[in-house]
């Protein structure tokens, strides 16, 4: 399955599916998810979401569920449930999509590294899993599934080990393909 999808980046990696899938990423990332965090801040002076708290503990983020209130816990699940499902599409897309172009340039065709364009997929995974125990915990909220807890932690840090080794291999293909002069390799 991930061969199949490697190759589907792969075929799909066109210069103008890069630029209008990266552009995506980016609109989410520079104005709709803080635009949403900034809706959430206002109404309980929080700063962040559960989702971006790296290395936490069940205590903190028990602690910061019950001080966003009913409201917004309410607003966070429902967060989660749409922008926070179609974002991780977007960037999978984004990033499996640029992985290729660089590396069609930078690699030769059929090197290891090509199929590497799947890591990606893997952060897209855990954040779905981990969007799963964010609803799940402020939806049985005053209830405190300790262990629950210790599993968003576990898919966060795995969905953030992804996503930065997806920008590792993105800086890899970019310095690759600059020394092949952004010519597509054979």
């Amino acid at each position: 399955m991930l061969e199949k999808i490697s190759g589907k980046f792969h075929a799909w990696a066109t210069g103008w599916r890069v630029i209008v899938f990266v552009l995506l990423d980016l609109l989410f990332m520079a104005f709709i998810m803080p635009v949403t965090g900034a809706l959430m801040k206002s109404g309980t002076g929080l700063e962040q979401p559960l989702d971006l708290m790296m290395f936490s503990t069940p205590e903190k983020i028990f602690a910061m569920i019950e001080r966003y209130g009913d409201t917004t816990r309410m607003f966070y699940r429902n967060v989660e449930l749409t922008l926070d499902i179609l974002y991780p599409i977007i960037y999978t897309i984004a990033f499996g999509l640029l992985i290729s172009w660089l590396f069609q340039r930078g690699f030769k065709a059929g090197h290891r590294l090509q199929r590497w364009n799947v890591v990606p997929v893997f952060a897209w995974f855990f954040d779905l899993l981990e969007n799963i125990a964010i609803v799940t915990l402020v939806s049985v909220w005053p209830l405190q599934p300790v262990a629950l807890a210790w599993v968003m932690i576990a898919f966060m840090t795995i969905k953030w080990f992804f996503a930065f080794l997806s920008f590792g291999l993105i800086f890899l293909g970019l310095i690759r393909a600059a020394l092949n002069g952004f010519k597509k390799q054979v």
